[in-house]
């Protein structure tokens, strides 16, 4: 008695719960996360791609070294298993450099992505694939970030990608594709573009290109902390105050599409790369506008970086309108991503888009209005033995004929299954005495209109057909 007493209290104590960062998700929440999935997956295919699966985790070193400083510090590493200290010794452990220390001690990691996984798969499986290969890819990914409106540290990304062509065109194709999802979505969005070469050119005004990176994760931040903040966060990377007004009209500008490019052809006439960059970025935005878009707008963002070493030409970044939420998709294109992994000359690009954060905006903009729960076309009550049985050889039937129905698991009271049937708002209920096993039919009762008919099981068949 003792015993089953401080047991009990034990278990008191220990009150549930999951780790920052990540959900639990009931039905309701499933089924308007699966509206979102299946609007995205159903244009995925429509425009060529085929979907292929990852592991949920790779190994460290696939991972490590392709995302940047920022990036890598917020991959989840997973312990070895067994005595995963063994292959520290004593120095190494006496130091304390966890930069060090991590090799050793975790040869796997969580993905941070699934960009960097797609491109190991490419390289992995290159006989295999047809190219230009394109692929989606729906899973979820983790990041050892910190939690907030929109951010978890568990979330699931769509992504779309196509590997081994160069053609502009492919860029064109995203940006439609962007513009037809959010619109079957009914989100009204703004498709943000830029040019990684264009920011390359940038870094030369800079006199510092060995700043690139601490130039590109200070500018990504432009639009969270302000000219201000950007500025001090330069100067903390070391970036001289002379460099930064070189590149100081860019904080400033404004207006169409044509007058951004217009400002940057002249501030980067000297840089070869940022001209390249212009252009191509031109003739997205010209192709673009020929064909027109339904409801997106696209608008050149001189300060779009996106921080992740990987893009090479075009980056895109995707906002909704009138809704304080960040970006819901994003993407680019990666001139030499496979090459990390032995494989060269194969350009690819691709674009994701944010799940969660789809979620949220359509809550919060109402656009979930359609959405219904599954649940049974019917219940069949169950008065227990005999009738229960014959119940359940009917719902077998009905089962066959693509009709969703289910017994009610106990036989209890009527009025506690008709409860039942109006929580789940199951539109019909079947009930079955001995006289209607006798005729060999049911009781059907409409739910709504509170209507009651004696049908046969093939007679319900086209009833809820």
């Amino acid at each position: 008695m003792i015993f089953a007493k401080i047991r009990n209290n034990n278990t008191m104590a220990q009150k549930p719960g999951i780790p920052k960062g990540t959900r639990d998700f009931n039905s309701e929440q499933i089924a308007k996360r699966n509206y979102i999935i299946q609007h995205i997956k159903r244009n995925f295919e429509n425009y060529g791609f085929q979907p292929i699966e990852t592991p949920s985790f790779e190994n460290y070193q696939t991972l490590m070294g392709k995302y940047g400083e920022e990036g890598d510090r917020l991959i989840f590493k997973i312990l070895n298993s067994g005595d995963y200290l063994r292959k520290v010794d004593a120095a190494l452990y006496e130091e304390k450099d966890s930069k060090k220390i991590t090799p050793k001690i975790s040869e796997k990691a969580l993905r941070y992505d699934l960009t960097v996984p797609f491109a190991r798969y490419v390289v992995q499986h290159q006989n295999e694939l047809s190219f230009p290969f394109k692929r989606y890819q729906i899973q979820p990914v983790w990041r050892a970030d910190r939690p907030q409106k929109g951010r978890f540290r568990e979330f699931y990304q769509c992504d779309a990608d196509v590997v081994g062509s160069q053609s502009l065109w492919q860029d064109v194709s995203f940006t439609l594709l962007y513009d037809q999802v959010f619109t079957d979505l009914e989100i009204p969005v703004h498709i943000k573009i830029n040019n990684r070469k264009i920011l390359s050119g940038l870094a030369e005004l800079l006199e510092e290109k060995d700043k690139f990176t601490e130039f590109i994760v200070a500018l990504d931040k432009l639009d969270k902390i302000g000219k201000e903040g950007v500025v001090s966060e330069m100067l903390a990377k070391n970036i001289s105050e002379k460099s930064i007004q070189n590149i100081s009209p860019i904080f400033e500008s404004k207006g169409s599409n044509e007058e951004k490019i217009a400002l940057l052809k002249n501030l980067l006439q000297n840089s070869k790369e940022g001209q390249k960059g212009i252009e191509e970025l031109k003739f997205v935005l010209q192709q673009t506008n020929k064909i027109g878009l339904q409801s997106a707008q696209i608008e050149f963002d001189i300060t779009l970086a996106r921080g992740l070493n990987y893009y090479t030409g075009s980056i895109y970044e995707v906002v909704a309108d009138n809704v304080a939420m960040g970006s819901i998709g994003g993407g680019g294109r990666y001139d030499d991503l496979t090459g990390i992994f032995g494989l060269k000359n194969m350009s690819g690009i691709g674009i994701s888009f944010g799940l969660d954060r789809i979620y949220l905006v359509m809550e919060s903009l109402d656009l979930f209005k359609d959405i219904t729960l599954a649940k049974p076309d019917i219940l069949f009550v169950n008065f227990g033995g005999g009738e229960a049985m014959y119940s359940l050889q009917a719902i077998q039937k009905l089962r066959k004929n693509n009709i969703k129905a289910e017994l009610f698991p106990d036989a209890s009271k009527l009025k506690k299954q008709m409860n039942y049937a109006n929580k789940r708002q199951i539109a019909y209920v079947a009930m079955a005495g001995s006289q209607e096993m006798t005729e060999n039919v049911f009781s059907i009762k409409n739910m709504q209109n509170g209507e009651q008919q004696k049908l046969s099981v093939d007679e319900i068949i086209e009833l809820l057909h």
